[in-house]
């Protein structure tokens, strides 16, 4: 304290901090370099755009490996540390949680958005102005956006309607695939669809995924399909009463240890048979509460298997506690901590539980179409390898997640940069009305906008300025639904083409971007403290 009191210059940040803390302050320390971090995330996903965008092969630190365009997989594996970077990379999650699709437009247009922002803070913008111009070209497009409706998925009952709605977001990860897995999709949501369909639970549309074969052999099943087979040799049944153990099925062992002394062969005799008569009583127990299908996430011992079949019961092992959750959830039974009885309430309902063969593979089919609300399907994907698996279940995902918000908000925009470009224009109006120096920052939303329709036809292999200035001229001919043609170089009507996209998508993926891109440029000081002891992992043992 004494050295600071009697110095005779003034106490600077670092002597308020301790020591190894860092912090950096001002445009070119903490401004320039948070917003060189965003630019450098957003560059990795933009090629990742589209339908023709490239994948990203991603090792994360369990040395699994991640072959994808989806930009929420990327973002999230990258395990991103950088905290401007991870401001980005938290818009994207929240995206992903809150709509599941549309992370990728997040992070292009938060990077481009910043990046836009720094020119203009070395022509000598000051920050504020930055700040305020995007907050109005925010607001502005959110309000815009609603106007650009050019159709509704009116009937969510229709497969039809339904795939022509999740075509484009299928096909942006799946190209080429889209024709056959946007009707797979649609049926496996249209034919669980509650009587209110806001009540539609995206968990209840499962993908099971078994190697082998081509994409086009997969399939849709009704019900909840384990890739196991039974335990014993009963293999099918019908109005199942249905016990969930989340233990070892097997009599408990004593805590304490002890030993028995076996004078003769009739002892020994005896001292089996009595475990055994245990068994025995414990499952007999079970079948009187009328169970005729045990389910246990744990061990089956051989004795407990041995009296299950005796007395006729059907035994499935299911080592997935989440599976287990999705089994409960489906028949309305309990997971239970103890072998043993259950209580009535505790006990879950079926149509039909059997063993079907797919492709090869045993698995495990649990079918109850009674109840509405536990109806479940599941899309059974074929292909050569896990990685490609993987992906096509992501693409499945995706679309259901649309198929979730279409149920909610029904209305529809054109794809291909259409939307982007018509909202460009329009905030270019914006701008031209606005005084001050926000217009710059304005016109600048409106190009970082222009990016989208530019890095589609980017990704096709196509010249970027001149299909973006065609797509200007189209829309100044009247044609606001003309968007990129990926296929051949030109514009395309999205509408006549059935490349939709769904708005409140689109909306939410706007206004996260631009938070993300505000929050990073609110932020001129960035202090670091010391990192928190422990063993330093990047040596050896004994080092």
């Amino acid at each position: 304290m004494s050295q600071f009191l009697h110095s005779s210059g003034g106490v600077s940040l670092t002597d308020l901090l301790k020591d190894g803390s860092k912090h950096f302050s001002g445009i070119d320390e903490a401004v320039l370099k948070n917003i060189e971090a965003c630019k450098k995330l957003s560059t990795i996903t933009r090629t990742s755009i589209g339908p023709n965008g490239m994948n990203k092969m991603v090792i994360n630190h369990l040395n699994k490996i991640f072959v994808t365009n989806d930009a929420a997989t990327i973002v999230k594996e990258m395990e991103v540390v950088h905290p401007a970077a991870k401001l980005v990379a938290m818009a994207a999650k929240t995206q992903e949680e809150e709509i599941g699709d549309g992370t990728n437009l997040v992070v292009v247009l938060a990077g481009v958005l910043l990046e836009h922002a720094e020119m203009l803070l070395k022509q000598g913008l000051h920050t504020a102005d930055v700040i305020e111009g995007y907050s109005k070209a925010s607001k502005g497009v959110l309000g815009y956006i609603d106007t650009l409706e050019v159709s509704k998925c009116e009937d969510v009952t229709k497969v039809d309607d339904v795939s022509r709605a999740l075509m484009a977001s299928i096909a942006s990860k799946q190209f080429g695939l889209e024709s056959f897995l946007a009707p797979l999709v649609a049926n496996a949501c249209v034919q669980i669809l509650p009587k209110d369909i806001r009540q539609f639970n995206v968990d209840n549309v499962r993908v099971c995924k078994i190697p082998g074969m081509s994409v086009h052999e997969s399939f849709l099943m009704k019900g909840f399909v384990l890739v196991r087979d039974s335990e014993g040799t009963i293999k099918h049944m019908d109005k199942a009463k249905i016990v969930v153990f989340g233990t070892e099925v097997d009599l408990s062992a004593t805590e304490t240890k002890g030993n028995v002394l076996i004078k003769n062969a009739e002892e020994l005799m005896n001292y089996s048979k009595s475990e055994e008569e245990s068994m025995d009583k414990c499952v007999r127990e079970i079948v009187e509460t009328g169970v005729n299908v045990l389910i246990a996430q744990s061990t089956i011992s051989d004795m407990a298997l041995h009296f299950c079949e005796r007395n006729k019961l059907m035994v499935i092992k299911c080592p997935s506690k989440f599976e287990i959750a999705r089994i409960c959830k489906l028949t309305g039974a309990t997971s239970l901590a103890r072998f043993g009885a259950p209580l009535p309430e505790e006990i879950g309902e079926a149509d039909r539980v059997s063993v079907d063969e797919v492709g090869g593979t045993n698995c495990v089919t649990i079918t109850r179409d009674s109840m509405e609300q536990t109806r479940v399907s599941t899309i059974v994907l074929r292909s050569s390898t896990r990685n490609t698996l993987d992906d096509l279940e992501r693409a499945v995902q995706d679309g259901v997640n649309i198929f979730k918000q279409i149920t909610k908000d029904p209305r529809m925009v054109a794809g291909g940069g259409a939307c982007e470009l018509r909202m460009a224009a329009h905030l270019k109006d914006i701008a031209e009305k606005t005084p001050g120096l926000e217009q710059y920052a304005i016109k600048k939303f409106g190009e970082a906008l222009e990016t989208i329709p530019r890095t589609l036809a980017e990704n096709a292999g196509q010249d970027t300025t001149s299909t973006v200035s065609d797509l200007y001229a189209s829309h100044a001919t009247g044609n606001v639904n003309h968007g990129i043609n990926i296929e051949e170089p030109g514009t395309l009507d999205m509408c006549k083409a059935g490349i939709l996209d769904h708005l409140v998508t689109k909306k939410e993926a706007v206004r996260l971007a631009a938070e993300a891109a505000i929050t990073v440029l609110r932020v001129d000081t960035i202090i670091m403290a010391r990192q928190a002891g422990g063993p330093d992992t990047s040596r050896g043992p004994g080092m």
